[in-house]
C-alpha cells in the first residue's frame, strides 16, 4: 500500500473533526480526520513534562495512572486552535528542550505538545471529548518507573519503534500530495 493509500483507507472516526477544549471552555482545538497516532509515551521528557503541568494550580490531570501520556498526534496542517489562541502559554521544562508544552492559562490546561523538529503535533488525548481512537502503541517503556502493570491494549516498544517512524514518515509523504 502506498502511503497516500493508507492515510485514504482509514476508517472514518465519528464525526472527523474531534475537538479538544480546556477545563474552563475558553480554548479549543481541533483535529480533522484521523490522527497520525493515537499512542502513550513514557519518556523522560514526556514525564518531566506531565510533572511540571500537573504541579501548576488547578491543572488537569496530563498523564495515566502508570506515568504514560496518551497523545494524538496530528499533521500541524490538520490541527489547529479555533477558540482562545491568546490564551495559549508555552511550557518547556528545560531551555533547551525541543519540545513545548501549550497550556491554556485561563485555567492551566495542558492542551498540545509542539516537538520543534517535526511536521506533527501532539495533542493530549484526556481533552478530547467522545470517541477517540484506542491507543495503538506504547513508546519509551525503558523510561516507565511505574510498578503497575503494562496494559497489553497495544504492542510495547521500548523506544520509539518502527512503527511510529513509518507513521510520521508517511503523513509527510501526504502532506506532500494535499
Amino acid at each position: 500500500m502506498t502511503a497516500v493509500g493508507y492515510w485514504t483507507n482509514l476508517p472514518r472516526m465519528a464525526d472527523d473533526i474531534p475537538f479538544a477544549t480546556c477545563q474552563c471552555g475558553k480554548v479549543s482545538c481541533q483535529g480533522v480526520g484521523h490522527p497520525i497516532l493515537s499512542g502513550v509515551c513514557y519518556c523522560d521528557d514526556c514525564q518531566a513534562g506531565a510533572t511540571m503541568l500537573e504541579a501548576l494550580d488547578r491543572a488537569a490531570k496530563v498523564s495515566d495512572e502508570d506515568g504514560g501520556t496518551h497523545y494524538l498526534t496530528y499533521r500541524d496542517d490538520r490541527f489547529s486552535c479555533v477558540k482562545g489562541a491568546d490564551l495559549l502559554q508555552a511550557y518547556q521544562h528545560s531551555p533547551d528542550a525541543p519540545t513545548r508544552r501549550m497550556v491554556a492559562s485561563c485555567c492551566n490546561t495542558a492542551m498540545f505538545l509542539k516537538f520543534s523538529k517535526g511536521h506533527w503535533t501532539s495533542a493530549y488525548a484526556k481533552r478530547f471529548a467522545g470517541d477517540i481512537p484506542p491507543v495503538e502503541m506504547r513508546t519509551q517503556t525503558q523510561f516507565r518507573t511505574s510498578t503497575l502493570p503494562l496494559p497489553d491494549d497495544a504492542p510495547v516498544y521500548r523506544t520509539f519503534g518502527p512503527k511510529l517512524f513509518w507513521r510520521l514518515i508517511t503523513s509527510r509523504i501526504a502532506m506532500l500530495f494535499g
